[in-house]
């Protein structure tokens, strides 16, 4: 693949759209954001992708916002935009008997169902993880809870920013141990998605071992505690229990966010050989008393952020970033979105996707971050062809023709 930005599709996947998972079928019974960013993952990924939605409302997300974009009389959330390319829209009440037996034609022909129901809602509407595999015996089933699937707290209902306190994650976060913030995205939601796909497709790949599926659990609360890394084991290993410091690393020092003439900079001195190539650039001496190791630097980091605040104080910053680089320091910016969505390098990367929407017409997404390449070939295999995000039910007519013919659209 050439370009940088993929164009639209039809909404079934066409084979040649390619992807890992192309011509692997995902139903996607959740809502709101954990468990649509995972089946939007393996949507990206070359799967097709059937969203399964309430009647009259669909997903919660299409009512959240502002923004809203489009028509007044239809308006659609950007938040809903954000979560659901390469899907296709069924509408679908699980309670009917037309949606309980759709829904099984749908799990007879599936290979992944995703779901974020509270623990024991499918159960009640005939749809047991038992019950999808008598079913599918081949059906690999996706759960993503908030607190787990089991335990004493189980039955808590999971949100995110409520998980990023109860998951530790906000007592990091902020100026001081006084300011808990909140991460800027949901941050348990989409690392629980990405928890999710990432099971699936080990779960795919046993599979093909075994010939049978399985049933992969994640939650919000596990995929917050898979990424404490370091200051988790402080706390396990080390006895103890890390606060929240602002904008510099716990454990490198110099490593954040310093002031300069007229605004600030980002600086990573990651080494011993770093720091001397960093002090030598300004001046001054690696080996001061107090400052000579990383330890030291740590112990004393109100002193270090005085010295390379002070070497900063004469530049502009960037005269400084080209000063630093020149150097070799990992140096950067710190961009508002509006910013990075103008960037070229976004382009560069296929983080941009132009896709027609059947209500806003041409929009540009935010794109996936994976690509593939085929060696033999000499070619990116990434998937190719990428389809705006579906209105509400879109697809009824499409995917249940599919369903009575077993044919492709």
């Amino acid at each position: 693949m050439t370009e940088t930005r993929a164009t639209e599709a039809p909404q079934s996947v066409p084979q040649e759209a390619g992807g890992p998972l192309s011509g692997r079928l995902v139903v996607d019974l959740s809502r709101a954001l954990a468990g649509p960013h995972a089946a939007m993952m393996m949507g990206d990924l070359g799967a097709r992708v059937i969203k399964i939605e309430n009647p009259g409302t669909g997903d919660d997300t299409r009512g959240w916002g502002p923004p809203f974009v489009g028509p007044e009389d239809d308006p659609q959330a950007t938040y809903f935009l954000s979560c659901n390319r390469n899907k296709e829209s069924l509408a679908l009440d699980l309670k009917s008997a037309d949606g309980r037996t759709t829904l099984r034609q749908l799990l007879e022909r599936a290979d992944v169902v995703v779901e974020n129901f509270r623990p024991g809602v499918l159960e009640r509407l005939g749809f047991s993880t038992d019950a999808m595999h008598s079913i599918n015996p081949r059906l690999v089933i996706l759960s993503i809870t908030g607190f787990g699937h089991d335990g004493p707290e189980s039955h808590r209902s999971g949100y995110d920013q409520i998980l990023q306190g109860e998951a530790g994650l906000m007592s990091l976060t902020g100026s001081g141990p006084e300011d808990p913030q909140r991460v800027g995205v949901p941050i348990a939601d989409l690392l629980s998605g990405m928890y999710g796909a990432y099971g699936v497709v080990a779960a795919l790949l046993e599979r093909e071992r075994t010939g049978q599926g399985q049933v992969v659990r994640t939650s919000l609360l596990a995929s917050l505690v898979g990424v404490h890394a370091f200051q988790g084991t402080k706390v396990t290993v080390a006895g103890e229990s890390p606060e929240a410091q602002g904008n510099h690393h716990p454990s490198i020092a110099p490593y954040g966010l310093f002031r300069c003439r007229n605004g600030s900079v980002q600086i990573s001195v990651g080494s011993e050989k770093l720091w001397a190539a960093f002090m030598s650039t300004f001046g001054l001496d690696p080996a001061a008393e107090g400052l000579a190791s990383n330890a030291d630097r740590v112990r004393n980091r109100s002193r270090v952020i005085d010295v390379v605040e002070a070497a900063f104080a004469e530049y502009d910053a960037e005269p400084l970033l080209a000063k630093l680089a020149d150097a070799g320091i990992p140096a950067g910016k710190v961009r508002s979105l509006k910013e990075v969505y103008e960037w070229p390098q976004l382009a560069s990367q296929g983080l941009l996707l132009d896709v027609e929407h059947p209500l806003l017409g041409p929009v540009t997404l935010p794109g996936p971050p994976l690509r593939f390449f085929d060696n033999v070939a000499g070619a990116e295999s990434t998937r190719r062809l990428h389809t705006a995000p579906p209105l509400l039910n879109e697809h009824d007519a499409s995917i249940r023709e599919w369903l009575s013919t077993g044919e492709e659209d």
